[in-house]
C-alpha cells in the first residue's frame, strides 16, 4: 500500500516567492499552483483564527481565576505567555491574509491570462 506524501506546510515565503515569480514564461507559476497555495493559505488562515479563539478562551480562564483567588505569579506568567501567543498569532494572521489577498489578485490575472 503506497502512502500518502504529506506536502510540507506553506508559508509566508513560500507565497512571497509566488507573487514575485515573473506571471508568465517558463518561471511563472501555474494557476493550479496558485490556487493550492492559496487553498493551503485558507486552511492555515483557519487554524490560526481557531488558534487564536483558543488562546483568547484560556486567557479569559485565567483572569477569571485571578479574579476569584487574587494574584499569583504561576497565573500572571501564564496570562503574559498567553498573551504573548495570542499577539504572535495576530500577526501571523494578518500578515498571512494580507498575502492571500494579493495571492487571489494573482490568480484571477492568471485565469483571465494577463
Amino acid at each position: 500500500m503506497a502512502t500518502r506524501r504529506v506536502p510540507p506546510p506553506l508559508t509566508h515565503d513560500d507565497i512571497r516567492t509566488l507573487l514575485e515569480a515573473p506571471q508568465i514564461g517558463d518561471e511563472a507559476p501555474s494557476l493550479g499552483d496558485i490556487e493550492e497555495a492559496l487553498t493551503t493559505g485558507y486552511a492555515r488562515a483557519l487554524a490560526l483564527d481557531a488558534e487564536r479563539r483558543q488562546l483568547e478562551k484560556k486567557i479569559t480562564a485565567v483572569l477569571d481565576h485571578l479574579q476569584r483567588s487574587g494574584t499569583n505569579g504561576k497565573s500572571e506568567s501564564e496570562l503574559a505567555t498567553l498573551g504573548r501567543r495570542l499577539s504572535v498569532a495576530d500577526g501571523d494572521l494578518t500578515s498571512l491574509r494580507a498575502l492571500l489577498s494579493s495571492l487571489r489578485v494573482r490568480a484571477a490575472e492568471a485565469r483571465t491570462g494577463l
